[in-house]
């Protein structure tokens, strides 16, 4: 009986194993930290000033251009409308945006603020676009804002940071938007979220989190949103990338607290997560430098799916596809379980 039951058992896991496909898209000498898939095509930012798209059902279907003639490295990607946008991480930063028929682009802002330094930029369904960098040396937030049409600021009660605190530029998920509401996540020396709606977009409210911190490479890397209220939050330490406590949290209540789960039970640090589509927030994806794991509860337990390395950013292009990107390629995976 006891053999029969062991037999149930492992029949049962093999049946509900996870499972990733993968094929290659795209190989080239790059590090892509941002992604947008649009009309079935894989658009991505990253090093060497380099842009381009590749198709995900075609891929001789492909084009790179280069946004410089400088060895810009770029880790954010947005997208709205016929236009992508994107900004170099360091000063000068210029922002692009870009036309998706055709790739002609223009820079339509310059930040010469010699502490810039931007991590993530995103514009929601309704064209209003967010880009944060790292605080001044006065420890004062540096965001912009931007309507369908331009860039705007205004005076407003915006959050002062910590020393030490700033953002990480691992795979342009440290925004996360859904509705009316934007997400924004730190790390460093102490591991915040700071949130505000667009009706009020100067006036923040902070909230902190049982995250790893303490040093300036340690904190969350990457949040994501179901809905309103669904929310998680992953990272790490990237120069002690096996080290798994306090480095993923979960939030019900619209990030106003958080809980740490799967503490000391998961692979390590983590730079990008996203929640499966249809799932109702029960299951979720998360990649690093090491592996790529998956959740079905919930984030409460992990496990290791695949152990390809050098993926930073990931994708859900539907329930059952995805797109990884990081070191010199970009692979799509088909998901089986």
């Amino acid at each position: 009986m006891r053999k029969v039951v062991l037999l149930l058992v492992l029949c049962f896991q093999i049946f509900n194993a996870q499972k990733l496909d993968f094929s290659l898209l795209f190989k080239d000498k790059i590090s892509i930290r941002a992604i947008q898939i649009v009309d079935g095509k894989v658009f991505y930012a990253g090093t060497d000033s380099k842009f381009g798209f590749v198709h995900m059902q075609d891929t001789i279907w492909k084009r790179q251009i280069r946004l410089s003639n400088e060895k810009l490295e770029f880790r954010t990607l947005a997208h709205f409308d016929q236009l992508l946008y994107t900004v170099n991480i360091e000063s000068p930063a210029y922002f692009y945006k870009i036309d998706k028929r055709d790739l002609s682009y223009e820079i339509f802002y310059k930040d010469t603020l010699r502490t810039a330094f931007y991590d993530a930029f995103s514009y929601d369904k309704k064209g209003r676009g967010i880009a944060i960098s790292d605080p001044t040396n006065k420890g004062k937030a540096t965001f912009r804002l931007f309507t369908k049409k331009n860039y705007k600021q205004d005076d407003g009660i915006i959050p002062l940071y910590n020393e030490g605190e700033a953002h990480f530029a691992a795979s342009n998920t440290n925004i996360a938007t859904v509705g009316n509401s934007v997400w924004i996540a730190t790390g460093g020396k102490t591991s915040r979220i700071f949130k505000f709606t667009w009706d009020k977009p100067f006036h923040w409210d902070v909230f902190g989190t049982p995250f790893v911190s303490g040093v300036s490479s340690s904190g969350i890397y990457s949040i994501d949103f179901y809905n309103e209220k669904l929310g998680i939050a992953v990272g790490g330490d990237y120069t002690k990338q096996k080290e798994n406590v306090n480095n993923i949290a979960v939030t019900s209540d619209g990030g106003e607290t958080w809980q740490s789960v799967a503490s000391g039970k998961n692979s390590g640090y983590k730079t990008c997560v996203k929640y499966r589509p249809d799932s109702g927030g029960k299951e979720i994806i998360a990649v690093g430098d090491g592996d790529i794991s998956y959740s079905d509860d919930f984030g409460k337990t992990w496990k290791v799916i695949s152990e390809e390395k050098n993926l930073f950013v990931v994708e859900w292009v539907d329930k059952d596809t995805l797109v990884f990107a990081g070191k010199n390629r970009i692979l799509k995976a088909k998901f089986s379980n």
